[in-house]
């Protein structure tokens, strides 16, 4: 058996969770204190996913950066692999918060969208 010590990361609260696994099943799981907590946990040592959140270069923009999200959560083991992939590229401006910048990010399935707007240079 095996005892994973978690922050959850669900909601503010940051609860303190212990998980006993044995033979990659999940036994049992105590310190949370909302639902949220309880999925986080499960999720966690079964399959850990992430938002991951970046920046782009901006041609022609009245910023020269675009901050930019995974529309999604990810596996965590290809979060270097969608920075790696986002490293090279530049978008030309206008941009609209919610443009695709990225389709399918380091063969996730996810895209990779902007979270702000930025606007042409004149």
């Amino acid at each position: 058996m095996e005892k994973k010590e978690l922050t959850c990361i669900g909601c503010p609260m940051g609860c303190q969770i212990n998980v006993i696994i044995s033979n990659n099943n999940t036994l049992e799981i105590d310190g949370y204190t909302c639902e949220k907590g309880e999925i986080y946990a499960r999720k966690e040592v079964t399959n850990p996913t992430r938002i991951v959140t970046s920046s782009v270069y901006v041609n022609g923009g009245d910023k020269i950066t675009l901050s930019v999200k995974t529309a999604n959560d990810i596996p965590k083991s290809k979060i270097i692999d969608v920075i790696k992939e986002l490293k090279n590229i530049k978008v030309n401006a206008p941009i609209k918060v919610g443009t695709v910048i990225l389709n399918n990010v380091a063969n996730t399935g996810v895209n990779v969208v902007a979270t702000r707007e930025i606007k042409k240079c004149s």
